[in-house]
């Protein structure tokens, strides 16, 4: 078991938490991904005195997130959550992609660790920088919150099987939809609103082999004048999965439908999902209720189709 006084590990993965622009004025015009994760915590002196490990896995800014990097993103963070001396991994990421990194290592992981992701709206060198705050309240999170993947950001924290981005540049960016936010850091200390939703782990086994080979799922969505003729050229290209991101609780246009069932036909994996910010897609046949983002059903699709690859792999030998 991790001791209470153990150490947190901070992989740096890039974002505009490392992010820097040549006037302190701008917040917007910046490059993302220029710091290392050292420079990050030596920006915040209350991290002086605490047990603190760093490691850095990949600089990107997270609109160029990779499967590489997140099957070494993963590999990294279950190699330290097991070690007797870590009470919890913290990763610095990148907000564009923030919630489905966070999605899939709590789908892959399923921690009973602290593993929380942090991140920034505004570059290191500005005037408003929130990376600084935004990590310690991550630490702090690592060392005194639940166990599973959460996201912190703002003093909030959220479970990586809700969050979702909202805004594009507010400081509070992040939300937890009609689930709520798990808790707040308030005067440094931890105040928990409820219990990180448990997750069954794919393990890592499921994301093994070279992630270039994966297979592809693409994300399309129905909307007004929808022709269907982007699923048919996608079939055409080979692609393995479809995750549509579907009107109000989970309608498609017609002519979608249509080419989505030809696509089904020809063997392609189709789910569908609501494309609303809040509201679950509804099955009105059954009426199973699914409150996945397009975002994270792309991530559980993907895994599935890996899971069926490798169980098909294993029962041909």
């Amino acid at each position: 078991m991790p001791s209470a006084t153990g150490k947190t590990v901070i992989l740096g993965s890039g974002g505009t938490i490392a992010g820097t622009a040549a006037n302190a004025a701008d917040a917007v015009g910046y490059t993302a991904a220029q710091l290392g994760v050292e420079c990050l915590v030596a920006a915040v002196p209350a991290l002086a005195d605490v047990a603190l490990e760093c490691e850095q896995v990949a600089q990107v800014d997270s609109k160029d997130m990779t499967h590489a990097v997140w099957q070494r993103l993963a590999q990294r963070c279950a190699h330290h959550l097991v070690r007797d001396d870590v009470t919890g991994v913290v990763v610095t990421h990148g907000t564009d992609t923030l919630e489905e990194t966070a999605y899939f290592l709590h789908r892959v992981l399923a921690p009973s660790r602290p593993l929380v992701l942090t991140a920034a709206m505004r570059p290191a060198t500005s005037l408003q920088a929130d990376g600084p705050q935004n990590l310690l309240d991550a630490v702090t999170v690592s060392r005194s919150g639940p166990g599973g993947v959460a996201v912190v950001l703002a003093g909030v924290a959220h479970a990586a099987a809700d969050v979702r981005k909202l805004h594009g540049w507010r400081l509070d960016a992040f939300g937890s939809g009609d689930a709520g936010a798990l808790g707040v850091i308030e005067a440094g200390r931890w105040r928990a609103f409820r219990t990180v939703p448990p997750g069954a782990a794919r393990g890592l086994e499921t994301i093994a082999g070279d992630p270039a080979a994966w297979p592809r799922v693409e994300v399309v969505t129905s909307h007004a004048g929808a022709s269907g003729r982007v699923v048919d050229a996608l079939r055409a290209l080979g692609v393995d999965g479809l995750v549509v991101a579907a009107t109000g609780s989970g309608t498609v246009h017609a002519e979608l439908a249509a080419a989505l069932q030809r696509a089904r036909d020809a063997g392609v994996a189709v789910r569908v999902v609501s494309r609303c910010a809040f509201g679950p897609a509804i099955d009105v046949a059954s009426g199973a209720v699914d409150a996945r983002t397009p975002w994270q059903m792309r991530v559980d699709l993907l895994l599935e189709l890996l899971a069926a690859r490798a169980s098909g792999a294993a029962a041909r030998r």
